[in-house]
């Protein structure tokens, strides 16, 4: 039986964070079952068109899955259990905003099977969160955190950011201390980009941000940090404790296959990539709302496995890359001026970036894909 990594996008939010340009709406709670039911349905409409599967990873992502009701997620379990295979062994994992949920919701979630959070944090400082649009403090990390270990979850990813408006190396320094007394199992960092189309786009002028500098700071900072309290690195921007990577997006970053169900929602499954337009209330009326259909070449699967496989931290065989390149030599010359200017490793016939390789990984892509 074929593996897949199933996603399902739940886009509810109570309001817009300042940075999201994700697909999400606020002040739809009367849509909750409606699209919970337009889901099941078209998670049925995929398993009778294909055989039937095994899904090795479950994803809720968002907006805020935590949103809804326990109801619509055991429809929604009632559903993937029905159409596909799932055994104890899949990594379920569910989004969580700190503001939306208690302890008997979480245990809730964790009858139904979730074995996975992953938790919006951001930061530590109640003025960065302010300043984000969030609507919890850190307190409120605290006390869900605490309710989820309560509901034996053994399994928490916090995501946190850097480079967010008015924010110091000393401040991140303090979110990733307090972050890191709550010993999560695997710990997300991501650099904000400001997005056109949102609050922070429209106020891109007046943001006083972090430089270029003090981000790579962060970065080094964050990564030190972190390995010093047990933390591997095994991509970009995600560090976990042994045997606690996300399995579901190590899916992605290793060209597997997954199926995603939802507006805004993204599929690779048998050779062909295609995505959902964000058209809820299409979606809704039972439209078909697929978009960007194609079979994916050998070259684009060739680029796609340089480009994603040095996503890792353990990199990619430098074959894979001469073949990806064509011309070896050039190639080889290429990765050798990269590895003197600091930013790739060359190790044991793999090529990898180096921590400031990391940093700028889109300018090296750039230069080796090009």
């Amino acid at each position: 039986m074929k593996e897949i990594g199933v996603y399902i996008h739940i886009p509810f939010c109570i309001r817009k964070c300042n940075y999201c340009d994700f697909c999400s709406f606020a002040g739809r709670e009367n849509d909750f079952f409606s699209y919970t039911e337009e889901l099941c349905r078209r998670i049925e409409l995929f398993a009778s068109q294909t055989q039937k599967r095994r899904a090795e990873t479950v994803y809720f992502g968002g907006g805020t899955p935590t949103l809804l009701p326990i109801e619509c997620f055991a429809m929604l379990f009632d559903a993937i259990k029905t159409h596909f295979e799932l055994d104890g062994s899949a990594e379920i994992t569910v989004e969580c905003n700190p503001a939306t949920v208690d302890g008997e919701y979480l245990r809730s979630l964790r009858v139904l099977g979730v074995n996975r959070l992953s938790i919006g944090a951001q930061s530590a400082n109640e003025n960065e969160l302010e300043l984000l649009g969030r609507l919890h403090s850190f307190e409120d990390l605290c006390i869900s955190f605490d309710c989820a270990r309560r509901a034996r979850f053994d399994n928490i990813s916090v995501d946190l950011m850097y480079g967010i408006p008015e924010q110091t190396i000393e401040s991140f320094s303090n979110t990733l201390e307090k972050t890191l007394s709550l010993e999560p199992d695997h710990i997300s960092a991501y650099g904000l980009k400001i997005e056109d189309g949102t609050r922070f786009g429209a106020m891109r002028d007046t943001l006083v941000l972090p430089d270029e500098d003090e981000e790579f700071e962060m970065y080094t900072l964050c990564r030190k940090m972190l390995e010093a309290h047990g933390y591997e690195r095994y991509e970009i921007s995600n560090f976990s404790k042994i045997g606690k990577e996300s399995r579901h997006n190590l899916r992605y970053w290793e060209l597997e296959d997954y199926i995603g169900f939802g507006v805004a929602a993204h599929s690779c499954v048998d050779g062909v990539r295609f995505g959902n337009s964000r058209d809820i209330a299409a979606f809704l009326r039972g439209e078909d709302i697929t978009e960007e259909k194609n079979a994916i070449s050998d070259r684009e699967r060739a680029y796609e496995s340089v480009m994603l496989g040095l996503r890792l931290q353990k990199g990619i065989p430098l074959e894979r890359y001469c073949a990806y390149a064509k011309e070896e030599g050039k190639a080889l010359e290429l990765v050798q001026r990269l590895v003197d200017a600091g930013y790739l490793l060359h190790d044991d016939g793999r090529i990898s970036f180096s921590d400031s390789g990391f940093f700028v990984s889109n300018a090296v892509l750039r230069e080796l894909l090009k």
